[in-house]
């Protein structure tokens, strides 16, 4: 049981003249309206300090705070593995199951909850899906924090991954330059990502490092750095990630699925980073030993 949340935010325009419980409900759809109600008249939810009538309306500017009481967080792997430090800089190891932030039910199962137990002026400056194992960088210090963010806008980290992929590509390296967007789902209220034709410039670079029977070991290096953009593409160039079960032919969800991005195993691990120190300027690689199954023939 963890020791529940806090959520606070200010209302903006869209909300105004909307009571209480109309702007919860709209602005959380995922809840109904009646576990909404629920919650006001039970005093978890405030505004400006008071818990108000679920008819109240809001105006502009005023403290809308949810006291969520604590929960039962889903199983998750509680461990990582230190790759790099200094002051400015930490690499970690996460494990597959390990959520990278708080979201979808986790909120102390995560890596940016265990990484603070031990440094807590660490935050990490990407994330990695929950499946996914491999490196992800913190940043420990605002000017770190500053430096790299803005390398990162500018492209100017090269991230590489390991994945294992249905099938044999023809070509040893190709590119896979296919839009990314939302699209709806079957889950009510989530859009999940995936190649469409109206979404966001996405851009990768494969290059087949060897194949195996059914299966092929790749390298893929991102370069725009879109959600679930690795798996999205691979499928899109029609070779799925093996153990995949919501990504599959064009980049899209598969059909019928009733998996959600985070289920099942992935053979998918962020392995390096490529980059300019922040503070000194001089070249840094960090790397995460691959699992077994995502090195090649003769790596140990």
């Amino acid at each position: 049981m963890n020791v529940g949340y806090e959520y606070r935010e200010r209302i903006g325009a869209p909300g105004v003249g909307m009571s209480v419980l109309s702007y919860l409900s709209w602005r959380y759809p995922h809840t109904t309206r009646q576990i909404w109600e629920e919650r006001i008249l039970e005093g978890h939810v405030l505004l400006d300090g008071f818990p108000p009538e679920p008819h109240l309306r809001v105006t502009a500017g005023q403290l809308l705070i949810w006291r969520r009481p604590p929960w039962e967080e889903p199983y998750a792997p509680l461990s990582f593995a230190i790759l790099y430090r200094d002051e400015h800089l930490l690499g970690v190891l996460k494990p597959s199951g390990l959520p990278t932030l708080p979201g979808g039910g986790y909120l102390e199962h995560t890596l940016l909850a265990l990484v603070r137990q031990k440094f807590p002026d660490a935050s990490p400056v990407h994330r990695i899906g929950r499946p996914t194992t491999g490196l992800v960088l913190c940043v420990r210090t605002a000017q770190a924090a500053n430096l790299v963010s803005c390398a990162w806008a500018r492209r100017e980290i090269r991230k590489f991954y390991r994945a294992l992929v249905r099938g044999h590509p023809w070509q040893e390296r190709f590119s896979v330059d296919v839009p990314i967007g939302r699209i709806a789902h079957r889950v009510p209220f989530f859009k999940a990502h995936a190649a469409a034709a109206d979404g966001r410039h996405a851009l990768s670079h494969v290059r087949v490092l060897e194949h195996r029977q059914d299966t092929s070991l790749v390298e893929v290096e991102i370069v725009t750095g879109r959600p679930h953009q690795a798996r999205i593409h691979l499928a899109a160039a029609g070779h799925p990630l093996a153990g995949d079960l919501f990504y599959g032919a064009g980049g899209a969800p598969i059909s019928g699925t009733r998996a959600l991005p985070g289920d099942g195993g992935l053979f998918l691990h962020a392995h390096r980073l490529i980059l300019n120190h922040p503070l000194s300027g001089e070249p840094l690689e960090l790397e995460a030993p691959p699992p077994r199954e995502l090195r090649a023939t003769g790596e140990r």
